[in-house]
């Protein structure tokens, strides 16, 4: 009989992680919650995004990652491989390697998002994007994408449109 080896346990609370503000068309923030460079797995990381109104994730797929989406605040739609699905809180996708997405904010509100991708990375996107977040501060003006952002697609291992 094998022996048992129990796992961690983390807790974490709203403040907590890393966040950064996003720049357009995202026009918003995530902060990663658990991923391997603050907890002993590696397997997977997670955590939030919201999206301002208007905002939208531009449409890619990722190379090597599974990613699931749930929804938990605002609505908006979602483009799966092409196909347009509306989503609202509770609405959750599985998006598995190759599959091209892109997520819309068509309310007034702010459309809120926790995801978790397997094996990790997203994390390492957001933030080479981003600009650095403090919990509380008041939302920066719209900034631009970095100039060298297929560089920074290519390093993360996305698969942009028609590729």
């Amino acid at each position: 009989m094998s022996e048992f080896q129990k796992g961690t346990a983390i807790v974490s609370n709203p403040d907590d992680g890393e966040s950064y503000w996003q720049p357009q068309p995202s026009r918003g923030y995530i902060t990663a919650k658990i991923t391997p460079y603050n907890s002993p797995y590696d397997n997977f990381a997670a955590g939030v995004q919201v999206l301002e109104p208007g905002g939208s994730v531009v449409e890619h797929a990722h190379e090597r990652s599974h990613e699931l989406i749930f929804f938990y605040g605002g609505e908006g739609y979602a483009e799966v491989d092409g196909e347009r699905t509306e989503v609202s809180e509770g609405s959750t996708l599985m998006l598995g390697r190759g599959v091209q997405h892109l997520i819309v904010n068509t309310g007034d509100t702010q459309l809120k998002m926790h995801w978790v991708i397997f094996p990790p990375g997203l994390e390492d996107w957001f933030k080479a994007l981003g600009r650095k977040r403090t919990p509380g501060e008041e939302t920066p003006e719209p900034f631009e994408r970095p100039e060298n952002i297929e560089d920074i697609q290519d390093r993360q291992r996305f698969v942009r449109p028609g590729s």
